[in-house]
């Protein structure tokens, strides 16, 4: 299965046309099933101090199939993880921030080794990153670099892979010739 996160929300993302053109591609080469979570359209409520008791409690008693944790199994059984997020206000959207929130959970997506270093429990071994920025400034600590430590570092997903267009919106750039070259990237990116 390849999961596909889909953190835009607006209609005519950029990122999101930039993430079916990669969907795409893996679908012309591949049988896998795609199943598409969509952040905009979940209510992740607080993480409080009633949720983080409630999952500190599910987590101890190995009640893993919890609803609270399908989100989690969802990440941890795919085979290709594929994210879309756009860049915007110096990262990317914060419902993405809460799903890594909901996902990060020891016993399903990784474990700690006894000298409390982070083992990871997924199948994927590929996570493709896919982003629009409307400006140049994008540096990888804030969005890209992020994620690639979390997937690297506690999830044990190894190949991170990115696709990116930026300067979308800088005064009298060509998008459309952005947006193309980006695709024009995807073959390569995959390969």
């Amino acid at each position: 299965m390849i999961l596909f996160i889909n953190a835009c929300v607006r209609e005519e993302s950029r990122t999101k046309l930039l993430a079916d053109c990669v969907l795409s591609r893996i679908a012309a080469t591949t049988n896998d099933e795609i199943t598409e979570v969509r952040l905009d359209e979940i209510d992740f409520g607080p993480t409080d101090a009633e949720y983080l008791e409630l999952r500190d409690e599910l987590i101890a008693d190995g009640n893993f199939e919890a609803p609270e944790f399908k989100l989690a199994n969802q990440f941890c059984c795919a085979e290709r993880i594929v994210i879309a997020a756009p860049y915007w206000d110096l990262s990317f959207p914060a419902s993405l921030k809460q799903y890594f929130e909901k996902i990060n959970v020891p016993g399903i997506t990784f474990y700690y080794t006894p000298e409390g270093i982070p083992k990871g429990l997924c199948r994927a071994k590929e996570l493709i990153y896919v982003t629009t920025a409307g400006g140049n400034y994008v540096p990888d600590e804030y969005g890209f670099g992020y994620v690639k430590a979390l997937a690297q570092g506690y999830y044990g997903i190894q190949d991170f892979r990115l696709i990116q267009a930026t300067g979308l919106d800088i005064y009298g750039a060509d998008v459309e010739q952005i947006m193309r070259d980006a695709m024009g990237r995807i073959p390569q990116v995959l390969s």
